[in-house]
């Protein structure tokens, strides 16, 4: 799993860089605002293979003065083996009018997801690889029907240990991570490249089953017009509670 980390963050950066450059227009315009983004993360284990993955985020815009997004998300995990695990979900998103060159009203999108969450330790750190395919089904503003978008995200995730070799119940620890987007298909408009999202936090181990995050997101957003690229920063926090429901031998 170490040669596997090593080869997909050498294939991410290769990835991101001539994404980038597919993404070059002309003229660019640059909008810079500031986010923060209240969310919780839960993958709830029902059986010794199923789980339930649900998620919610309030994202607001101008730090929390506006909407920016809301995103609900659940999905079936399976686990393949004890590092791997399989999730098909769907998510709901509404997107409002913000920054410098907003949409005209605020839109729904539709997505049914795909997810592979690869997991490794690396001394202190613990290691994830998520791949995810997304179908989109999204009505733009002025648009009398959805257009049908894909998109592949891929994202590698570091949690780092403060206090000993792993992180245990009380301890800090410190979360990194980078995930890009990119579309493809019939209906991509000027850019392949979507965005990219670049994450530094601290974490706390609140319990077996709970933890917090608080933490700054760098998120850079190409809009579909192929000019205006968004620079985004964003203050995020998160509670991340995974409950086990599986029934107890008490004997």
């Amino acid at each position: 799993m170490t040669r596997i980390t090593i080869i997909f963050c050498l294939v991410i950066a290769v990835i991101a860089g001539n994404a980038k450059r597919l993404a070059a227009q002309p003229v660019r315009i640059y909008d810079k605002n500031t986010n923060a983004w209240f969310m919780y993360f839960g993958d709830h284990q029902l059986t010794k293979k199923w789980g339930l993955h649900t998620e919610l985020q309030l994202r607001r815009h101008d730090v929390i003065s506006d909407p920016q997004q809301l995103l609900l998300r659940t999905g079936i995990n399976y686990n393949l083996s004890p590092r791997a695990m399989a999730t098909l979900g769907y998510a709901f998103v509404e997107t409002y009018p913000y920054g410098d060159y907003p949409a005209a009203t605020a839109f729904p999108e539709h997505r049914i997801y795909q997810q592979l969450l690869l997991k490794d330790q690396y001394g202190i750190a613990a290691l994830q690889h998520r791949f995810r395919l997304e179908q989109r089904w999204i009505t733009f503003a002025n648009q009398p029907s959805a257009i049908y978008l894909n998109r592949a995200r891929y994202m590698f995730r570091t949690n780092i240990a403060l206090a000993g070799k792993t992180i245990d119940k009380g301890e800090l620890y410190i979360g990194l991570y980078d995930e890009i987007f990119i579309n493809f298909g019939k209906n991509v408009a000027k850019n392949v490249y979507d965005q990219n999202r670049l994450y530094l936090a601290l974490g706390y181990k609140a319990s077996a089953a709970m933890a917090l995050e608080a933490g700054y997101m760098n998120q850079n957003v190409a809009q579909r017009n192929g000019t205006i690229f968004e620079d985004n920063h964003t203050l995020q926090f998160s509670i991340i509670y995974n409950a086990d429901f599986r029934k107890k031998d008490n004997n």
